[in-house]
């Protein structure tokens, strides 16, 4: 009889475990769970009024004093263990050891979140059901939300479920699922689906109290911003207004000056002269602070040349040939730049490649007190080609004292000092060490091909245009390495599925091993 009723007290024990299993794996007490506890506790009192008087008996011996002993401190270490976890939420430390990094965001979020003055609250509006499909979507955006307020107290969130609270989703104007609201300073962006690269614009546009404008200059047969084809910049223009900016372009010689909201004036791929009174304009609106973006190719109009002389820049009158690029995968035509100053905040920590089609030199000396860097470099193989005869027959060769060899210059900026204010020494972003006096910026590209819709999303050439428009355009958060596009290949599975996961290998199978571990020292301290 003794023996049954040990055999039920255990059956009891069991039973009261698997309930609880069952019911933080269904999040609900289920008519299972609450029968598998009431049977085990039942079983477990009758097993208990059974055996009172041995279980009195063995409380009072030495082995179980020295049992009660192991017991606390076994509850002594599970105390050490939660109060580390507790530490580990405040002070953690988390590496995304995916391929490729999915769950880390761009280092262009991350400044901006850590440049962030002002809160940011965000308002998830997803439904909260457990089926499959619906709450795949809630997790991601719960794992974006999470990774930008990791990186920031100032970004916080929160879910709200529009079926279950209509009222709160009529408040923010919402009647939508997969929307995502961002609140700062007064000012709301709406955000339709879990997307860093969406989110982080939203984030631009409600922190930012002004929209810049950036101008491409028309008129001289430049890139056109509308097209769509090959030469076309319509992908450059798009890219531009991703980063939060609006894209006008300017017909100069109707204007009487630069507009006065022009953070950036874009000059590229011009082939016809310019007017003096639009190189007036342009020398003007440098020398008052603003900056400009040259881009040229081969055959550049004399008129641009010579108003990028005047700032100390050398434009060549050459084609840079690098047939180390065929290593690359491109022709001699297609230098490679993978050389970037380093005393410069626009290339410093730049370490993509980009590639430049029918490229000529731009050079200027370096002078830290003017701001005049060389931002690319070519490689050592490479030339300025300046024989077209050669070229154009398709047999070039390096000729020693007339071509100069690599490390070739394919960009260069300078800074403009403003009226009255020359002389002003300047660090390397180009800001008076002294006073507060706003300097003009240039910067200038042997090539405008390497923008274009063919080419813009390239290696790093993108990166490296926008970075350029980004320190122009004073927006130093947004220089950074942008991040690309993966693949999504999510392992699917149900609420449950996910539960469960979670309680076998975390809580049930370390308790079993506990609890054999106590059992079987338990028994040698009894045997003895």
């Amino acid at each position: 009889m003794k023996t049954i009723t040990y055999i039920l007290g255990i059956l009891g024990f069991i039973l009261i475990f698997g309930g609880g299993i069952v019911y933080a794996i269904q999040a609900s007490m289920s008519i299972t769970a609450a029968l598998l506890i009431w049977i085990g506790l039942l079983l477990v009192l009758f097993f208990l009024y059974v055996n009172f008087s041995d279980i009195r008996n063995l409380m009072l011996k030495r082995s179980t004093r020295y049992g009660a002993n192991m017991a606390v401190m076994i509850i002594i270490f599970a105390g050490v263990v939660v109060l580390l976890g507790f530490m580990s939420v405040n002070h953690k430390k988390r590496v995304d050891l995916t391929k490729t990094g999915r769950y880390t965001l761009s280092e262009q979020t991350v400044k901006i979140l850590k440049s962030l003055k002002n809160d940011v609250k965000a308002v998830a509006f997803y439904r909260s059901e457990e089926e499959t499909f619906h709450a795949m979507l809630r997790q991601n955006a719960e794992d974006l939300l999470q990774e930008y307020s990791y990186n920031i107290p100032k970004f916080t969130y929160k879910f709200i479920d529009p079926d279950r609270n209509p009222g709160l989703a009529t408040k923010y104007g919402v009647s939508e699922y997969r929307i995502i609201m961002l609140y700062s300073g007064g000012r709301q962006e709406k955000v339709a689906f879990e997307s860093e690269e969406k989110l982080t614009n939203a984030l631009i546009k409600v922190t930012r109290n002004v929209v810049k404008t950036v101008y491409f200059l028309k008129g001289h047969g430049e890139n056109d911003i509308a097209s769509i084809q090959k030469t076309g910049y319509k992908a450059a223009k798009d890219a531009i207004e991703k980063e939060n900016y609006q894209v006008k372009e300017l017909l100069l010689m109707n204007e009487e000056r630069v507009p006065s909201d022009a953070s950036v004036v874009i000059v590229t791929g011009s082939k016809r002269d310019f007017l003096q009174d639009e190189i007036d304009k342009l020398k003007k609106y440098a020398e008052e602070g603003g900056s400009l973006l040259f881009m040229t190719d081969p055959g550049h109009p004399l008129t641009v040349k010579k108003f990028l002389e005047d700032y100390g820049f050398k434009v060549g009158d050459d084609i840079i040939i690098d047939k180390q690029s065929r290593v690359y995968g491109a022709n001699y035509l297609t230098p490679v730049v993978y050389q970037y100053e380093k005393d410069h905040p626009l290339t410093q920590d730049f370490n993509l490649a980009t590639y430049f089609y029918l490229a000529n030199t731009v050079e200027i000396e370096k002078d830290k007190k003017k701001g005049r860097y060389q931002l690319a470099l070519t490689g050592p193989n490479s030339w300025g080609e300046k024989d077209m005869k050669e070229l154009e027959e398709g047999e070039v060769s390096y000729d020693e004292g007339k071509e100069k060899r690599g490390p070739l210059s394919v960009a260069a900026v300078t800074t403009v000092p403003v009226k009255g204010a020359s002389g002003i020494e300047v660090d390397a972003e180009g800001k008076i060490k002294e006073g507060r006096i706003r300097l003009g910026k240039i910067i200038a590209f042997g090539d405008s091909d390497f923008a274009n819709n063919t080419n813009i999303n390239l290696a790093g050439n993108g990166e490296l245009f926008l970075n350029s428009i980004g320190w122009l355009a004073e927006e130093a958060d947004l220089i950074s390495i942008r991040k690309r596009d993966v693949k999504n290949t999510p392992v699917v599975l149900t609420v449950a599925q996910g539960r469960a996961i979670f309680w076998i290998p975390v809580i049930v199978v370390p308790s079993l091993v506990l609890v054999s571990v106590i059992g079987i020292y338990s028994r040698r301290r009894w045997m003895r």
